[in-house]
């Protein structure tokens, strides 16, 4: 794979969102042109999106947040993940390149209704659209339904050899679905179908509770200051 170096700047100290009373700083790239090959670079060094921006933690004091990914080709579904399939059998997905007003609509009732105590409440159409949409990259969408109602929303970046999944969300009524497992599994699924590697879930940070679900798809892969490791026993592997 050819390289290129970037450049790369590093924040100011502001109060972390994810571990209360920590003091979180980011590395982030400053290039004036970005495109989904050398993205899908950073994304195998830790780095992330967030709207145009590409940041990766780099605090002096906290080594928290951890890279996760699935291999698609590896992964095994759980019992859990099975019943999540079974029970959601009656829904019907589809990929959609194009943002809709319903998009929104969905995130602002999620974000207010299941996250009134996060960084993101109270939704906005501003914030949802600095968060998710980027210029050089434009998303996709995958469109969960029942019947004809859309009920969830899985915004993912689509490259040569890999998935990201940058949010998801969904209708509150439906919790009971699961509908956060459902959307990984039909992106994983996805993925292997179009002959990709991996799924990028963002970063494993063990100390929120929010984010222990992601240890559920194994074997996962963590990124470590020895390259990526297979799941609990940190198996090295090569890059």
């Amino acid at each position: 794979m050819n390289s290129k170096s970037v450049s790369v700047g590093i924040s100011q100290p502001f109060d972390c969102n994810y571990i209360e009373g920590n003091k979180e700083q980011l590395l982030v790239i400053q290039e004036p042109q970005v495109d989904a090959a050398l993205f899908e670079q950073l994304l195998a060094m830790g780095f992330r999106r967030n709207g145009n921006a590409i940041y990766k933690p780099r605090c002096p004091n906290c080594q928290a947040c951890q890279s996760i990914r699935l291999n698609v080709n590896d992964f095994v579904l759980s019992k859990r993940q099975k019943r999540t399939l079974k029970n959601n059998r009656d829904l019907h997905w589809k990929v959609s390149h194009t943002s809709r007003p319903e998009h929104y609509i969905l995130y602002q009732r999620y974000i207010n209704e299941r996250h009134s105590d996060g960084p993101m409440f109270p939704a906005s159409q501003s914030q949802y659209d600095d968060f998710l949409l980027s210029d050089w990259l434009p998303p996709m969408y995958i469109e969960v339904f029942y019947h004809e109602k859309l009920i969830a929303v899985a915004v993912t970046d689509d490259m040569a050899q890999s998935y990201s999944a940058i949010y998801s969300y969904f209708d509150p009524d439906y919790a009971e679905r699961s509908l956060g497992s459902l959307m990984i599994l039909i992106q994983c699924q996805l993925a292997k179908s179009l002959g990709k590697r991996f799924l990028y879930l963002g970063y494993q940070i063990d100390q929120n509770r929010k984010m222990s679900y992601k240890r559920q798809y194994r074997p996962y892969q963590i990124l470590t200051a020895l390259g990526w490791q297979v799941g609990e026993n940190l198996t090295p592997l090569s890059r």
